[in-house]
């Protein structure tokens, strides 16, 4: 191991306030952090140095304020000053609870919700966000106590009050809120011995060093883009290059030109980002990009499509991107971050299985060439001492190889359980294999299968569609309908299913391409969207909703909200 690195047995006696600490000492004028305001030329960037004494300024508030042990709601958008504020909780013994600022009712309902469930006392936000929430916050009875703070109005020299906090490896640091509905928002309970174990993982599965360079346009308040964008490269003793995940969405080039700009090693996203710059980024735009340096592009957080892998590679191969730079990995809030991943170098694993086995449950591999060929994208292997287990839904039962369950897993990374939530955290993070009474695993709620060791994750349990003792995927029958019809919207559909006097019945809901929409022939649209579902899965559609470009429920790392969608 390098000098530069860390190891992973001394980090486990420590806390990431040590650690920042550390590289203020050792390496105060280095530059970790560098944000792209408009994704662009518009940039700022801090030292360790720097970002060391504003921390402690805003601790040493918190401090003053007896908030160690509270919880502090972080409301920023992307930015420096989230970065800032983020650390600053850990280094007064706060617990952070990141979230984005509001925005419309239904973002103020989430953030009532999560504010009465963490029984936050504080929220730390900006001076401008703080002025625009200020009315709202009146309003509303589980906001209103809240004691604000706008951290960038706080003075520097507060910096040399600020006394080290009683915290140690397994003191919790964060709550990670999960995507979950309003109602019942479900924070993940993440200690420091949790952040520092999956920092250490992500660090020796992308085989880092000090020389890498990231860029990264994930929101920092999502679990991908806090471990993977802003504790990494603390961690690593790299850089990291962001930018709003706005600033990508708007114009995708943006993100593929910072990773050639910079020369950077490290980048990626859900699925979707790779099929958005296919479709969006111009032969022109291709160009200007050189993307030779890139040596890991990981894509995690929703269903990997091989197609998208080939697209992408084609697409870019005359910009100097390699195929073998792809790293499928798979993780969630749960488990911190990663739960496994593949080599890197190394191509994607692809595995070709007949689809009526695979609609039983079973794995039977074929050839690319067979009619009824589907393929299905590895997630690579346990990352260090991640124990992965497949279960037997029904018996609770260890799973054969090849044979598809939900995925458990167990390791130092696995959170502590959902705060304030007993019952769900005995259920979800203490289950046992009832064969060999191994345990305790975290129940992932995904269903996958493991072969020759390689991890392939098929879908969610709960977004499991059954018809007439079929299983059908969602993503499957999403797919299937995008590609009906050149006036639907790629990775803008929801596809589950509804009870209709007490049979499962197929609903599809789906964005139109807003050069769509003003001479849309409906007609011919739903018509295609059945007739392609009928052909490639025997399915009868019940009934298709049409929406307008960008309105499709997501969450905000840009996965599709299906339980939204059903609900309405």
């Amino acid at each position: 191991m390098s000098q530069d690195s860390i190891a992973v047995d001394s980090l486990q006696k420590s806390t990431l306030v040590n650690l920042l600490r550390d590289r203020a000492i050792q390496h105060p004028n280095q530059v970790p952090y560098t944000f792209l305001v408009d994704g662009e030329t518009e940039s700022f960037s801090l030292t360790y140095k720097k970002l060391d004494e504003k921390v402690r300024a805003i601790a040493a508030l918190l401090q003053s304020r007896k908030a160690s042990g509270e919880r502090a709601l972080l409301l920023y958008p992307p930015g420096l000053e989230f970065i800032a504020a983020f650390f600053g909780c850990l280094y007064a013994g706060v617990i952070a609870v990141p979230m984005y600022p509001p925005r419309g009712k239904q973002k103020i309902t989430r953030l009532q919700a999560i504010a009465q469930d963490a029984r936050a006392m504080f929220a730390l936000t900006t001076t401008s966000i703080m002025t625009k929430l200020a009315q709202s916050f009146k309003n509303e009875p589980e906001l209103a106590a809240l004691r604000c703070i706008a951290t960038d109005d706080i003075a520097e020299d507060l910096a040399n009050d600020w006394v080290f906090p009683e915290i140690a490896n397994n003191s919790l640091a964060l709550l990670q809120y999960t995507s979950g509905t309003t109602g019942n928002p479900k924070g993940v309970m993440v200690n420091h011995g949790n952040l520092l174990d999956n920092s250490a993982s992500i660090y020796q599965a992308f085989e880092h060093t000090s020389e890498s360079r990231g860029v990264i346009w994930l929101p920092p308040h999502h679990d991908m883009g806090l471990i993977g964008g802003v504790l990494q490269p603390i961690y690593g003793n790299c850089s990291v290059t962001l930018m709003p995940p706005e600033a990508f969405l708007q114009k995708p080039f943006r993100w593929l030109k910072a990773i050639s700009n910079d020369k950077a090693t490290t980048s990626g996203g859900p699925n979707f980002a790779y099929e958005l710059c296919v479709l969006k980024i111009t032969p022109q735009q291709r160009q200007q990009l050189n993307l030779s340096s890139w040596e890991v592009a990981f894509n995690g957080a929703e269903p990997i499509r091989a197609e998208t892998i080939e697209r992408f590679s084609e697409t870019f191969a005359d910009c100097g991107f390699k195929r073998s730079a792809f790293y499928p990995c798979y993780g969630m809030a749960e488990t911190t971050l990663i739960v496994s991943g593949g080599v890197k170098a190394e191509p994607p694993v692809i595995c070709f299985v007949q689809e009526n086995a695979f609609n039983q449950s079973l794995i039977v591999s074929t050839t690319s060439k067979s009619e009824d060929a589907k393929t299905i994208v590895g997630v690579g292997q346990s990352s260090l001492a991640q124990k992965i287990a497949i279960a037997n839904l029904e018996s609770l039962t260890r799973c054969r190889e090849g044979e598809i369950g939900e995925i458990w897993v167990a390791g130092r990374s696995v959170a502590d359980g959902y705060w304030k939530k007993p019952q769900e955290t005995q259920h979800t993070f203490k289950a046992h294999l009832r064969d060999t009474q191994e345990g305790p695993f975290l129940r992932t709620g995904d269903l996958g299968f493991l072969l020759d060791g390689e991890l392939f994750v098929t879908g969610r349990l709960k977004d499991m569609i059954i018809i007439r003792g079929q299983n059908h995927y969602p993503q499957d029958l999403e797919g299937t309908v995008q590609s009906s019809h050149r006036a639907l919207r790629p990775n803008c559909g929801a596809a589950f299913s509804v009870e209709e006097e007490g049979v499962e019945q197929l609903v599809i809901v789906q964005e139109i391409e807003r050069n769509y929409l003003r001479q849309l022939d409906v007609d011919e649209v739903v018509r295609a969207i059945r007739q392609e579902v009928s052909e490639q899965h025997q399915l009868q559609v019940y009934a298709v909703v049409l929406l307008k470009t960008a309105s499709i429920p997501k969450t905000s790392s840009g996965k599709i909200q299906r339980h939204a969608c059903r609900i309405g």
